[in-house]
């Protein structure tokens, strides 16, 4: 006899309004995140937006820096620091990042949460809502918040774009017709949907299950880790605050649920640390509210250690987050004297191939060289190229001035040096790049020549 299963459908979550010092401390970081987020593709810094990403044309833009697919290992070296703070970070202070700065969550909650506390209300007011049927007030208030969620989730889209594009991109495929920009068109509602779907419905799911950052904590973590916890020792027996209970009850946790209830992923953090949280720290406001009111100390639930909760040990931070921090300071260095020795002009030069040295009147001997002139600011350039070797000399047969921005040109060229001057088959050769009569950078390569 087959068994039928029944799969039960999850449940939607209606986290309670949460309120207190944290939180209003985390809403206006919140705020002052956003106010960055939108800024950055839009505000203009030496000719160029703050922050760029195009990762279509490999161009990256931050706070004035221009980097090109020849700044590959700069990138590789950028995610490297990221990689190793994202570690040193999360083994200190557990999952804080997620709750206080995640544009995931600084958008679920502080925007598209408030908004639907606004419109539908608290907690309770909302199951009601979502449980009477279809009528005036219902289809009224579901239809202004989703309206007003769509609207968020176009302008979202576009700034999302505006760092992928630029923001002249972007203006460009807004005020001319749609015709023209099919492509662009169809990515900004594509990623409207996205959003829309996103913070209207998945919520919860995005960090609980997709995020790959939290499925590390389990890794990362360790007894020394501070992170959202409820203190076990101070806490339990749980128990009521009716009056037969009285002389019986020893723990502080009055069993009120209220950090169940502000909880955004819907866990009970007095079941221990756990992947689905964010710390956001709401539950600690949910209880410290409480713990006032009874006259019990607060942090009840707090930042804590596991070796705190289990041997009252101070905290300290461990061996292996002053391991992390170390690699992240040297490879930091390394990282800042890339970037100090890294030049505006890239210049290589290469003798062209199949090419041997040519003998001339004179008593002179040339080689054959082409060089390429990477330039990586958003400026036209004007330059010179000349030998390092006030004796030689450079005969152009490919020649060019200007390096446009942005972009790459290439000359073609014969060294020219004097026989007198050549004592060995094989010497080097150093190029200078000027402009407005400074070395702006260097380039070496090989001459060949028949000694005399």
């Amino acid at each position: 006899m087959q068994q039928k299963i029944k799969i039960k459908a999850k449940e939607s979550l209606y986290p309670k309004k949460p309120s207190g010092k944290l939180y209003t401390r985390r809403k206006w970081l919140s705020y002052a995140l956003l106010v960055l987020l939108f800024a950055c593709p839009f505000v203009k810094f030496n000719g160029d937006q703050l922050v760029l990403l195009n990762f279509l044309e490999r161009k990256f833009v931050f706070f004035g820096l221009i980097f090109t697919p020849h700044d590959f290992y700069l990138f590789a070296v950028a995610m490297l620091v990221f990689a190793i703070f994202i570690l040193c970070f999360t083994v200190v202070l557990g999952r804080l990042w997620c709750g206080w700065a995640c544009p995931q969550t600084i958008f679920m909650e502080m925007v598209f949460r408030r908004i639907e506390y606004w419109i539908e209300g608290d907690a309770n007011k909302q199951k009601r809502l979502d449980a009477q049927d279809w009528d005036a007030e219902k289809f009224l208030k579901k239809g202004i918040k989703h309206v007003m969620f769509l609207m968020i989730s176009f302008s979202i889209a576009n700034t999302f774009l505006a760092y992928m594009i630029s923001s002249e991109v972007l203006f460009t495929i807004i005020t001319e017709p749609i015709r023209q920009h099919i492509s662009g068109f169809i990515s900004i509602c594509l990623f409207t949907i996205i959003f829309y779907s996103v913070f209207a419905h998945f919520r919860e799911v995005v960090c609980t299950v997709i995020c790959p950052y939290g499925r590390l904590q389990g890794v990362l973590l360790d007894n020394q880790s501070l992170v959202v916890a409820y203190d076990l020792l101070r806490g339990e027996p749980k128990g009521s605050l009716r009056k037969e209970s009285f002389g019986t009850h020893k723990g502080d946790c009055i069993d009120c649920r209220l950090c169940v209830q502000v909880c955004p992923t819907g866990i009970d953090i007095r079941n221990g640390t756990q992947a689905e949280c964010i710390n956001c720290t709401a539950c600690i406001d949910a209880c410290d509210a409480v713990m006032l009111k009874i006259n019990k100390p607060s942090r009840l639930i707090g930042f804590y250690n596991q070796e705190f909760l289990q041997d009252r040990k101070a905290y300290q931070i461990g061996f292996k987050s002053y391991g992390y921090a170390a690699v992240l300071f040297l490879v930091i260095i390394v990282f800042s004297s890339l970037i100090y020795k890294r030049e505006d002009i890239e210049t290589t030069v290469l003798r062209a191939s199949g090419t041997l040295f040519q003998e001339r009147k004179n008593q002179e001997t040339s080689n054959l060289y082409n060089a390429q002139l990477v330039n990586k600011t958003n400026r036209d350039i004007k330059f010179q190229l000349k030998s390092k070797n006030l004796n030689d000399k450079i005969e152009f047969i490919q020649d060019a001035r200007i390096l446009p921005k942005e972009g790459s040109t290439q000359v073609t060229f014969f060294l020219i040096r004097k026989n007198k001057t050549i004592k060995e088959y094989k010497s080097e050769a150093v190029f200078e790049v000027l402009v407005n009569g400074k070395v702006v950078s260097e380039a070496s390569t090989s001459f060949f020549a028949q000694p005399e």
